[in-house]
């Protein structure tokens, strides 16, 4: 993996549309700045949270993780500290971060997620000192960026998964234009599942028509596909192709820390 960036206490929304492999980018990716050796804390606010499945968790661990508190205010003038939220709910995974889980629901009529969303609000708006990359795996969908008060409105950078299709592009620039209403600095793309050139161009000329910046495009590897199905994508090795791809995403990230920091 390429060099750690200087600036720490980066704070990452991964979001897309359904089914373009949201989850598994952003295990892979709080993965690999786990294997950098970075203290990464990953959330979960999926209704319907699968990430500890992508980060090495077996099924039965991953539906034992507690769900935060809802409606918690986190830090100065709140009723815990950040460190001792994630230290109370958070539970370390094989493949390197701590896995938080923000939503869940497990029975009809459970009412409103937003109780939830908003503790996730609250704990990003605090400072993580001793926390390098907090990275949050989004439910499909736009709804977290209109909310009240935007469940990523204190994120450093959005990253929008995509696939390769036209459909997946414009939710890409509907939520970056979300994203500049939140005031969130950075948004970037990342193209995910490419079979071939024409999809890797289709991404590069699609999103610069869009004006998103195109951090990397990772291609569909039936290897990642497997571990996926199999929910174990946050340990198996991956193949040089994925990862030489999502160095590239990373370097890319790298590089938007260091103008945050500038």
């Amino acid at each position: 993996m390429t060099a750690v960036a200087e600036r720490v206490g980066l704070k990452l929304g991964v979001v897309g549309k359904g089914g373009v492999g949201k989850t598994t980018v952003a295990g892979l990716l709080a993965r690999a700045y786990a294997e950098r050796g970075l203290h990464v804390v990953a959330i979960d606010t999926d209704s319907n949270p699968n990430l500890g499945l992508s980060l090495g968790l077996s099924l039965t661990d991953t539906e034992a993780v507690p769900v935060l508190p809802r409606s918690v205010v986190v830090g100065s003038g709140g009723t815990i500290a950040a460190a001792d939220l994630v230290a109370e709910y958070g539970r370390p995974t094989p493949a390197g971060p701590v896995l938080l889980s923000a939503i869940k629901i497990s029975a009809a009529g459970a009412g409103c997620t937003c109780g939830g969303h908003a503790t996730v609000r609250s704990l990003l708006a605090d400072a993580l000192d001793d926390v390098d990359v907090t990275l949050v795996d989004m439910e499909a969908g736009l709804e977290h960026l209109s909310r009240s008060g935007g469940t990523l409105a204190h994120a450093d950078v959005l990253v929008v998964v995509c696939e390769a299709t036209r459909k997946s592009v414009l939710t890409a620039a509907r939520t970056a234009a979300l994203a500049i209403e939140l005031g969130i600095p950075e948004v970037v793309a990342v193209g995910n599942k490419a079979r071939n050139g024409e999809d890797v161009a289709f991404f590069r000329d699609a999103l610069s028509t869009e004006r998103i910046q195109l951090a990397g495009t990772l291609p569909y590897d039936e290897q990642v596909a497997a571990a996926d199905r199999t929910g174990v994508v946050g340990l198996d090795p991956m193949s040089p192709e994925v990862r030489s791809a999502l160095d590239e995403v990373l370097t890319t990230l790298d590089a938007v820390q260091s103008r945050l920091s500038g």
